[in-house]
């Protein structure tokens, strides 16, 4: 008699276990089955190769998870795995130059046309750190930021809650969109001489959704507490769980104990950031819609000397960065200093370069005054 193991899966736990059977108690006929031992286990020969199958499955979505889990952290060695070379590095600037290096160029672009300012927060405004509650920006940014909303419409786009993201900006003069797009407030002061009619914007396409959010929210916490250095961040609209502290030891654990909750909720949809899972509704809104109201709200609907300009950081800001290209107003800049798949068609290594930038813009604009 030939033994054989069976995996066999766990479907709450995610838990994989093995156990020894014989070859008689998993292949014979249903009519000479004897009767099943105490910690063996009889199935059928198609029943196990289902499993076998199923259990295949699983485990090639969690590994996929994973490694779209290191490759999402732009420090991780793995980032640069595909871009191994310093040839296919130099190729990927050559596709995404610096916007810095090209400024004449875009001035060029932009000559003539209002341009319009969009920036996410974490990583493009302020620098990516362990503590997400610790995400200061500069004063000299925030100083820069000021001086471009008195010479730009400007917009802050970030997955933050709009209490959050305004408590680290501390500026009026700006439109902030929250929960990626999903929560939308103009400013208290300033632009109305862009827009006379609506000097501020209150949009909320996601509302129903807050009773759902406040519960899932508490699962999560409830879920993730085991697991060190998880930490789980209520934007309002969305949820944010980061594993920027997390061992990545545990990576693998922690997406199972996530996703064990968000499987329950067909109307929440789940995707991945820089180290950070985010839950959200799963309604036809994103960055980029939120991009498309606010040039509307401001006035510049089928306006052709309009140029937007969208700088940001993470996968949710590349939903901006295709609508810029679909409209053929303006670009998109990607803030990163390892090459990645992106519709940007520019590049800034990090915030210093980002202000840096920002500052040329305000300059320019200053001279032509």
């Amino acid at each position: 008699m030939v033994s054989q193991n069976v995996v066999v899966s766990d479907a709450k736990t995610g838990i994989i276990t093995v156990s020894t059977v014989s070859n008689s108690s998993v292949f014979t006929p249903s009519a000479q089955k004897p009767p099943t031992a105490p910690g063996y286990i009889s199935i059928s020969k198609k029943k196990l190769l289902k499993n076998l199958e199923i259990n295949g499955a699983q485990s090639q979505r969690l590994n996929s998870w994973v490694d779209s889990m290191r490759a999402s952290s732009p420090t991780h060695l793995k980032s640069l795995s595909s871009f191994s070379s310093e040839e296919e590095h130099n190729s990927w600037i050559k596709r995404h130059p610096s916007a810095l290096d090209m400024f004449e160029r875009i001035i060029e672009e932009a000559r003539g046309k209002q341009i319009v300012m969009f920036l996410d927060y974490d990583g493009t405004l302020s620098p990516i750190v362990d503590d997400p509650d610790r995400a200061f920006m500069t004063s000299k940014m925030r100083r820069t930021v000021k001086k471009m909303a008195k010479s730009f419409p400007t917009s802050i786009v970030t997955g933050r809650c709009i209490d959050k993201v305004y408590s680290f900006v501390k500026l009026a003069e700006l439109y902030y969109a929250g929960s990626h797009g999903m929560d939308i407030k103009g400013p208290t002061k300033g632009f109305s001489r862009y827009n006379k009619d609506k000097p501020s914007v209150l949009y909320q396409p996601a509302g129903d959704f807050l009773p759902m959010i406040d519960e899932v929210y508490k699962q999560l916490v409830e879920k993730t507490k085991s697991t060190p250095g998880a930490k789980v961040e209520n934007n309002k609209f969305c949820l944010s769980v980061h594993f920027r502290c997390v061992d990545e030891k545990k990576w693998s654990e922690l997406a199972l104990k996530v996703r064990s909750v968000v499987k329950n909720y067909p109307t929440l949809k789940l995707s991945q950031g820089r180290k950070v899972f985010e839950i959200r509704p799963m309604i036809k809104w994103d960055k980029g819609k939120a991009l498309e109201f606010l040039l509307e709200s401001l006035g510049f609907e089928n306006c052709n000397d309009v140029f937007p300009i969208y700088i940001g950081d993470d996968k949710t800001d590349e939903d901006a960065f295709k609508l810029l290209r679909e409209r053929g107003q303006g670009f998109g800049i990607l803030v990163s200093k390892f090459p990645k798949d992106t519709s940007a068609s520019y590049s800034l290594q990090d915030p210093p370069q980002v202000m840096n930038f920002l500052q040329r813009l305000v300059d320019w604009k200053q001279m032509q005054q």
